[in-house]
């Protein structure tokens, strides 16, 4: 049987010349107007009760092109235009399946700018990547290498709003194969306290990013307030804000990389609590505190790291009482308010209150593999006590 290997982006910064950044930002604002239009032609035909698929906006942008308003297009690969078709196709695909809401226009000032170039639109060769379109190769930083012999077969470019340029480069990476399998499980409890709490009962601490760069964000946030809007000091105001933004996020996306690669190499079973930050966000008072703390993108990285490696990731209800059970005879308390911390059973254990979720978590994770639960998690089921295995194999470094 032929071995698949798994596809893996590895994203780098370059610094483009003057020329390749003015085509790149063309080619960026065409994307976006090919989007936007091609979403509008959907939308008006969905309110005529008719269906428009990727071959029919294609055959709309070869129509718009041949106009004189929108001739610009023909200044830009085509590469990239074609390809915003197929993700706004993929987009009305997860809407038609119930996996998304309905595709959104995108804005010149919110929306990421980025373009993908598929193979007829870029050529990698000794090292250098050259887009369509431009004369020179992109001056990346290579600060890490690429897998040996590898072929890109998507590029996406694009810049953040710090004003920062990265490429990304998606590649089949050999060396990401199963590991040996160790037989270990844990429990993970999140929280704010402590970033996570294992059920071994180790307690890793919460890093806190956003404290820690609050006071020059704030001043760079009120800064921007007083410039005129739409005013280049607004621009330049609003660009040192996104800096410190991009610091945070930096740094947060680091210290989660390191720690789920950590967890997963160590563990053969994973066994985490399907929690709705989405819903905890909107509490006011915690809603900085659980965005900094990261969750989802913790399960995220978590979950495909565990499906490259040959882990298995158990996402347990949300309403399980992992907190009020205890860990040792079983018994459920009545209630258990967030200040406790500590809590003594009537079996005379007493109980962490964190290590003592992440035991419970363990346990009724493995009891729901050895029973051979459902493959797929139950994150808007409004109750119950199940388990649910997790397999979504994702494709980020």
């Amino acid at each position: 049987m032929a071995t698949t290997h798994v596809k893996r982006a590895f994203k780098y910064r370059f610094h483009p010349t003057d020329e390749q950044a003015a085509e790149l930002s063309r080619t960026f604002g065409c994307v976006r107007k090919v989007y936007n239009m091609a979403l509008a032609a959907r939308t008006e035909a969905w309110a005529r009760q008719e269906r428009v698929n990727y071959n029919a906006t294609s055959a709309m942008l070869t129509v718009w092109k041949k106009t004189e308003e929108l001739a610009f297009l023909n200044e830009v690969s085509s590469v990239p235009l074609q390809q915003c078709l197929r993700h706004l196709q993929t987009a009305f695909t997860n809407f038609f399946g119930k996996r998304a809401k309905y595709p959104r226009f995108k804005s010149k000032k919110k929306s990421r700018r980025s373009a993908e170039y598929t193979t007829s639109g870029f050529r990698f060769r000794d090292g250098k990547l050259m887009l369509a379109k431009m004369e020179q190769p992109l001056d990346i930083v290579w600060s890490r290498p690429l897998p040996a012999g590898a072929k890109p077969s998507t590029v996406t470019v694009s810049q953040d709003a710090a004003g920062r340029w990265f490429v990304s480069m998606l590649c089949e990476d050999p060396a990401v194969q199963a590991l040996p399998a160790n037989g270990n499980a844990v429990g993970i409890d999140v929280g704010l306290d402590h970033l996570l709490t294992l059920s071994t009962g180790e307690k890793i601490a919460n890093p806190r990013h956003e404290r820690r760069d609050r006071a020059r964000l704030a001043l760079a946030q009120r800064r921007l307030a007083k410039k005129t809007k739409g005013s280049n000091n607004q621009a330049k105001a609003r660009r040192k804000a996104a800096k410190v933004h991009a610091r945070i996020a930096d740094r947060r996306r680091d210290g989660l990389h390191k720690l789920t690669t950590r967890l997963v190499r160590e563990n053969q079973t994973l066994v985490i609590e399907d929690l709705t930050v989405r819903n905890m966000v909107k509490n006011r008072s915690l809603a900085r505190a659980v965005s900094d703390a990261a969750w989802s993108q913790f399960r995220s990285m978590l979950e495909y790291k565990a499906a490259w490696y040959g882990r298995e990731v158990i996402v347990v209800d949300r309403f399980f009482p992992s907190s009020k059970l205890c860990s040792t005879c079983g018994t459920l308390q009545d209630r258990m308010p967030l200040h406790v911390r500590t809590w003594t059973c009537g079996c005379g254990t007493t109980h962490d209150r964190d290590v003592n979720a992440a035991k419970n978590l363990l346990a009724v994770g493995l009891t729901v593999t050895a029973c051979g639960a459902g493959v797929r998690p139950q994150r808007r089921t409004p109750g119950g006590q199940s388990a649910t295995k997790q397999e979504s194999p994702r494709h980020e470094p």
